[in-house]
């Protein structure tokens, strides 16, 4: 189980990346619909609070190895969503 900073880290570079690739499919396409991208990245920033309010919220006294299970599954779900969006852009 990787730390709670280490976690976090993770999640900021795994989002931090896909908005990154949003911002530069918007200037290499500047004739674009570009509501669409600006939605996917609020979505992303979204998912982002969704899962760093998670790993706050993680109470010590409960089974520590299920919650943290359980925030990466939210993680892979939301970073696969996110990919799958921005393909279709």
């Amino acid at each position: 189980m990787p730390s709670i900073k280490q976690l976090k880290k993770d999640i900021n570079n795994d989002i931090g990346a896909i908005i990154e690739d949003i911002y530069l499919w918007e200037l290499s396409n500047p004739q674009a619909d570009l509501s669409k991208s600006e939605k996917l990245i609020e979505e992303a920033i979204q998912g982002f609070d969704e899962l760093i309010q998670k790993i706050n919220a993680v109470s010590t006294t409960e089974n520590l190895k299920k919650q943290f299970k359980g925030i990466q599954e939210a993680k892979k779900k939301i970073i696969h969503g996110l990919l799958t969006k921005s393909a279709k852009l």
